[in-house]
């Protein structure tokens, strides 16, 4: 039996069977759905892109993988001068991997090291946000704060190394002041806090942060796996306030491969530049730096700029708006929209039980989550499919 994510497997309902896809939708054999969620917000150029096929196969004609150890390519090279344009500041210095959760155990693990190769060992604690969701791997379970995924650590008790907070400016002052002198980082979502629940909030709060650890000499890290190019309407929340460490993936490859990068600025790689060889980042998954997986992500990145994306994101959000602001009914709690994201949170878990279902039917994908029924629609999605999924969303409640 196949082991699936987050499912009793005894309990399970069968899960839909693709047997194909192309642009925005999903194909099973008797059934065509618009995926409203991008695969896990991974899909935003759409299935079966011509492009990116196009440069995906041409590189499985020179080879498909070779280690990073004592070795390098073209592709990891060309991807890593792209990053280095295309992300803001001197954010210059990617380290590859193959998945988000990795992504930002690298990031932890380079603040710790950090500090360490600058004689600071006893800076080992971390601040995160109440609801964070950093990934399944340990340390990411740790300074993440969601129960319905990482009770397992109930077994281990309360970390003495992570504090979490939630996004109101005086609790962020106020850890600041009791542990900034103990911190190596603080790690956010910025923006928007994706499987804690959807929860949106306002740009000040980073930007005090930033002010914060600057202050405490504190290293603060970016977690935009989910909400990096552009999901937030931003192409990266790192625009708006800068970041010493970036963590991306998800979208980096348009869904097509798992990859993944840790991007530090100058700051924290010149620490490990040295002579010193305990002074270097001792880590090394088998994939990264993958060649298929750096020239996907390099014609991603050349489509999201060529083809203006940014625009696309901005005309999702305004039919969004148009479609949900306003829209209410007594068993919702809130509905919460930014960039290409869109939030129902229901006031009783029990309210959404069988909207899969139901969105099925109207040939749309979804997959709710608790309490929350959402959307994170690929960016090449039409106007009229757009406004499908949300009436599907509204339809739920009206017939309710």
């Amino acid at each position: 039996m196949i082991w699936y994510p987050y499912e009793q497997l005894k309990t399970m309902k069968p899960p839909y069977k693709v047997v194909d896809a192309k642009g925005v939708y999903l194909y099973t054999e008797d059934k065509e759905m618009i995926d409203s969620v991008s695969s896990w917000w991974s899909t935003i150029y759409g299935y079966k892109n011509e492009k990116i096929n196009e440069a995906l196969i041409g590189q499985v004609k020179k080879f498909s993988h070779v280690m990073l150890g004592g070795l390098t390519h073209e592709p990891v090279e060309r991807l890593s001068n792209q990053l280095k344009d295309f992300l803001p500041g001197d954010l210059d210095y990617p380290f590859f991997s193959d998945s988000g959760s990795v992504a930002v155990e690298v990031a932890l693990k380079m603040a710790l090291q950090y500090y360490m190769n600058k004689g600071e060992a006893g800076r080992t604690m971390i601040l995160a946000l109440t609801h964070a969701y950093h990934g399944d791997t340990f340390k990411t379970m740790e300074v993440g704060d969601d129960e319905d995924y990482h009770f397992v650590l109930e077994a281990y008790g309360k970390s003495k190394y992570v504090v979490n907070i939630p996004t109101e400016i005086q609790a962020l002052e106020d850890a600041f002041e009791k542990y900034g002198d103990k911190l190596n980082s603080f790690i956010v979502e910025p923006l928007l806090q994706g499987a804690g629940g959807m929860r949106m909030y306002d740009i000040s709060f980073l930007e005090r942060a930033r002010e914060l650890c600057d202050e405490h000499n504190v290293l603060l890290i970016f977690d935009e796996v989910a909400t990096g190019f552009g999901r937030t309407g931003n192409r990266f929340v790192a625009d708006l306030v800068l970041p010493d460490i970036i963590c991306l993936g998800k979208a980096l490859t348009g869904g097509y491969l798992g990859h993944a990068a840790t991007v530090a600025n100058k700051k924290v790689f010149d620490a490990f530049y040295d002579d010193n060889p305990r002074h270097a980042l001792m880590h090394g998954p088998t994939f990264m730096g993958n060649p298929l997986a750096c020239t996907v992500a390099s014609k991603c990145l050349e489509i999201f700029q060529e083809e203006d994306f940014m625009s696309k994101i901005k005309r999702i959000e305004e039919i969004e708006r148009e479609e949900m602001e306003g829209f209410t009914h007594d068993k919702i709690e809130e509905v919460r929209i930014m960039g290409a994201c869109v939030c129902i949170e229901v006031k009783d878990g029990k309210d959404i039980e069988g909207f899969q279902e139901f969105a099925y039917e109207r040939g749309v994908f979804a997959r709710p989550f608790v309490k929350y029924i959402y959307s994170m629609v690929p960016y090449v999605i039409s106007e009229e499919e757009l406004r499908k999924v949300m009436r599907t969303m509204k339809e739920w409640f009206e017939n309710k």
